[in-house]
């Protein structure tokens, strides 16, 4: 198998949660559909392209590197001079940096997304059209591997130098959401996540199971004091 590993940060994100008519709440991590939005997006396929449902058979796996915080604004939609606006509550993540890895035994393919993604057809963005990400998207490719042992052995802690040395513990504890079948034995949860349909006019989302798991990362720069090593 190759994977891809695309680190995802922004001023703000947002992964649609449920919903109700006047607020859109937002999951604390990527959800499979957001990232195949992302990623069709890159490739150029257009809301309605069936060659989408091929991407959701990508293995999928996702790295909290760094905890931010949620924030709430609001927006007038349905702006009319003769009638009150109507008031639509939007929460946003900001502050988060993640790390999504998709994997799949055809090379080709992720060679060609991870292209895409430097030189996409259409506009990226995380979760939300006005949440473009902070610049070009970094990604690596591993061959021979799984997503779980990249995110767990091979890429190191993607964090903001900031906020590794703010954290300056010596290991940091990440959170890592992955497609049940790719953590066997852990605790899961069924999330409705997988893009059927992006037709505006008839979105379509069915579930899959999503298991969970925590993975120990290196902190560069880590201020223990080491009063030997001073010496």
């Amino acid at each position: 198998m190759k994977v891809i590993t695309i680190r995802l940060t922004a001023p703000f994100q947002s992964y649609g949660n449920q919903a109700t008519f006047n607020v859109r709440s937002t999951n604390l991590f990527p959800t499979k559909s957001a990232v195949v939005g992302m990623v069709a997006a890159a490739l150029g396929y257009r809301r309605e392209d069936t060659r989408i449902s091929g991407l959701n058979d990508l293995a999928f796996a996702v790295r909290i590197d760094q905890v931010g915080s949620t924030t709430t604004d609001f927006q007038i939609a349905k702006y009319d001079a003769k009638k009150p606006g109507k008031l639509t509550y939007r929460d946003n993540l900001q502050d988060y940096v993640y790390v999504v890895a998709l994997g799949s035994e055809e090379i080709d393919l992720i060679d060609e997304i991870n292209f895409s993604l430097h030189h996409p057809k259409f506009q990226l963005f995380l979760g939300r059209r006005s949440n473009p990400p902070a610049g070009v998207l970094r990604t690596e490719t591993f061959e021979a591997t799984t997503t779980i042992e990249v995110l767990k052995d091979k890429l190191p802690w993607q964090a903001s130098k900031w906020y590794q040395k703010k954290y300056s513990a010596p290991n940091f504890e990440a959170e890592l959401y992955a497609d049940a079948n790719l953590l066997p034995g852990n605790p899961n949860f069924m999330m409705q996540d997988i893009a059927e349909s992006f037709n505006p006019r008839n979105r379509r989302f069915s579930y899959r199971s999503v298991a969970k798991a925590r993975v120990t990362l290196v902190n560069p720069q880590s201020h223990e004091h080491d009063a030997w090593e001073a010496m």
